[in-house]
């Protein structure tokens, strides 16, 4: 399959053509495959404007009408999944497999925030608490924030999109979107398929730009809530947003702890671990970056690991049986071969490597990894994983909050008391047991701690992020 030639951006719903465009290349060949329109920070007020206008409407879109739109969308993009599917393989590489499990959670996650749209409650509240306040009642309801920016990256180009702009239309809210440069296709197509319904007029755009044009997103005072998904950006971005509420998702190093019992055969925590380290070459937040295995079966681990990791079928990613495929772009390949050898100078063992060409980086896996190295220490966004060996669970608890960030972490265990002190004492969003941390339901909360970021996504409490209460007091005489 070959991409259109070219996609319009959306402004107020409708397609907009622009003067400049932007090239998509095949993140596998380097080819271009498609064009996109390309705005600036005029078109990005024009739609800061249409949406602001929107609010009222959207506000008074009734519930049931918001869910048909969102049945429309998981209608449509069932009907187009393979096309979604191949659109997500050329455009960020990920291969033909994974592209189309991306696709169906587009579809869950659509499907999910149908059935919320009808259930954003409220609360029956007792005031008569005394003798001065008998008579009195007390509701709440949950009303919308009105205009919404989103900004998505590169790595999941239609679930992160779907984790904001299916909560937003659920609850109420306008938006404005600007998808990640290098992968913008797909924001594109859910945005033709939103065209297809009856929402309100300015009720969303989505706008193709550079991050300087993009200013107005993050400071614009007409602009009820900020949500950005990347790097440590966000935190600037926090900076200049003034009064807005802002929900960061900005990444982590997650880490997998396996116990001396793992609760599970060995064999299965290593295809685990594989899936959860080199799923889409590594470019995941929750993606294993730090294995830290009990001493006592650290060796047949190690062992039964390293031949895993070194069977994975590399190359196009749209044939089936790929694995890993290309990350985004050769700097990013460059960025982690270097990071590598820095940590091999300093000690670290490679277990399993390949040689880089371009973009394609083989799997590599290492351990005796400094704890200073950038490997160890940063967001590595690759096909690279590190283990190491640790005697006492306390320890190894330890060694994941040794760490800027807090996302998810992993621990299989078959230790019920190992279970309750790893959610008691790990410093992370969420703590998976008896898998890793790669893990994620699209109906659940999602995000993280320390430089991870700041709120919830999951499409219930994205909702949450999207509305806020406005309180009803009756007086009874």
């Amino acid at each position: 399959m070959k991409l259109k030639k070219s996609y319009p951006l959306y402004l107020a719903n409708r397609p907009v053509q622009t003067h400049q465009t932007l090239d998509v290349l095949d993140k596998y060949t380097g080819q271009r495959a498609t064009r996109v329109g390309f705005g600036d920070a005029a078109l990005i007020r024009k739609a800061i404007v249409a949406g602001h206008k929107a609010r009222e409407p959207m506000a008074a879109f009734p519930p049931d009408a918001r869910r048909d739109v969102l049945a429309h969308c998981v209608q449509r993009f069932s009907e187009r999944s393979e096309e979604l599917a191949q659109a997500l393989c050329i455009e960020a590489g990920k291969p033909i497999r994974d592209s189309r499990g991306e696709v169906a959670r587009l579809i869950d996650t659509f499907r999910i925030a149908a059935g919320e749209a009808t259930r954003i409650g409220g609360e029956i509240i007792e005031l008569g608490i005394n003798e001065r306040t008998r008579g009195y009642h007390g509701m709440t309801r949950r009303v919308p924030v009105g205009l919404c920016s989103f900004i998505t990256p590169f790595n999941f180009p239609l679930n992160l999109v779907a984790h904001k702009v299916a909560p937003a239309i659920a609850a109420g809210c306008p938006f404005v979107l600007k998808p990640a440069a290098k992968t913008p296709v797909g924001a594109l197509i859910i945005a033709e398929v939103l065209a297809e319904t009856d929402l309100p007029k300015g009720a969303f755009s989505v706008i193709t730009c550079s991050n300087d044009d993009a200013a107005p997103l993050i400071e614009d005072p007409r602009i009820a809530l900020l949500s950005f998904t990347g790097g440590l950006i966000g935190w600037d971005m926090k900076a200049r947003a003034g009064k807005k509420r802002v929900v960061l998702e900005l990444g982590g190093n997650a880490a997998c702890i396996v116990d001396a019992d793992p609760g599970a055969p060995l064999d299965h925590v290593v295809e685990r671990l594989v899936f959860g380290a080199y799923y889409q070459s590594g470019q995941s937040c929750i993606s294993v970056q730090r294995i830290i295995a009990h001493r006592d079966i650290y060796d047949r681990l190690r062992k039964k690991l390293r031949a895993a990791v070194k069977s994975l079928p590399m190359g196009d990613p749209r044939i089936e049986k790929t694995f890993i495929g290309p990350v985004i772009d050769e700097a990013a390949a460059k960025r982690i071969e270097s990071w590598i050898a820095a940590a091999v100078k300093g000690g670290a063992k490679v277990l399993a490597d390949g040689k880089r060409d371009g973009s394609m980086l083989p799997a590599q896996l290492l351990e005796k990894v400094p704890h200073d190295a950038d490997l160890y220490r940063k967001e590595a966004f690759g096909p690279v994983a590190m283990i190491e060996p640790f005697d006492d669970f306390d320890d190894a608890l330890a060694r994941v909050n040794d760490s800027d960030f807090g996302l998810q972490a992993g621990v299989f265990t078959g230790s019920l008391d190992h279970t309750m002190r790893a959610w008691d004492r790990l410093e992370v969003g969420g703590v998976i047991v008896g898998d890793v941390p790669s893990f994620r339901v699209d109906n659940m909360p999602y995000g993280g701690v320390k430089d991870s970021g700041l709120g919830r996504e999951g499409v219930r409490w994205a909702i949450q992020d999207m509305t806020e209460e406005r309180l009803l007091v009756i007086r009874q005489r």
